[in-house]
């Protein structure tokens, strides 16, 4: 290719417009809501979320489904009589954090991270039973410990509503501040001023 013809070619390419754009965080389901992934855990509609999901789950309506954990059985040391180390009826719930996690709000992930039942090994949280010599009941008070374990952490980290009374409160307090500011303000700059009068009168 001629010289003239490169310079053309390689002005033409060096002109062709550049992107720049980028993929947009995809939402993160949770509860039966969306909310994209990368708002902040401290945002108020995450607490609106995280408040709706405590009160559906703590009623009922919402669950974590029994299928995102794996049970094991082995051998009890607990109460049973004969059945004692002779019988598998001590259950062992492992639920992966990586199912369990998007099924919650953020607000509890690092709560559920440094739970007693968290292993940082399997990335897992392990919970067992020994407390029945049948392996349904211990499968059953597992999910039930799961189920505490849960709502012990919403709790724990989600604060509740602040209720009409406390916001008229906190708003009056505010005001008076406010108040006590501006009288501090203008009791300071009236000193100043009349430090400088006297000043220029000698």
């Amino acid at each position: 290719m001629p010289l003239r013809s490169r310079c053309c070619a390689f002005r033409s390419w060096s002109r062709a417009p550049f992107s720049t754009s980028f993929p947009s965080a995809s939402p993160v389901p949770f509860g039966g809501c969306t909310r994209s992934a990368s708002s902040g855990s401290s945002d108020p509609p995450d607490l609106e979320l995280a408040r709706a999901w405590l009160n559906a789950f703590e009623s009922g309506v919402k669950t974590i489904p029994r299928h995102v954990g794996q049970i094991s059985f082995s051998r009890s040391s607990g109460p049973g009589g004969q059945n004692v180390n002779k019988v598998n009826s001590k259950a062992t719930l492992k639920v992966p954090l990586a199912a369990l996690l998007p099924l919650v709000p953020r607000l509890l992930h690092p709560e559920l991270r440094a739970s007693r039942y968290a292993t940082d090994r399997s990335q897992a949280l392990v919970i067992q039973s020994d407390e029945s010599r049948q392996q349904a009941s211990n499968v059953d008070a597992c999910y039930a410990k799961l189920h505490q374990l849960l709502a012990s952490s919403a709790k724990a980290v989600i604060p509740g509503e602040t209720s009409r009374e406390q916001k008229d409160r906190v708003s009056k307090l505010q005001r008076a501040q406010n108040e006590a500011r501006l009288k501090s303000k203008k009791f300071h700059s009236s000193k100043k001023s009349n430090r400088q009068g006297s000043k220029y009168d000698d």
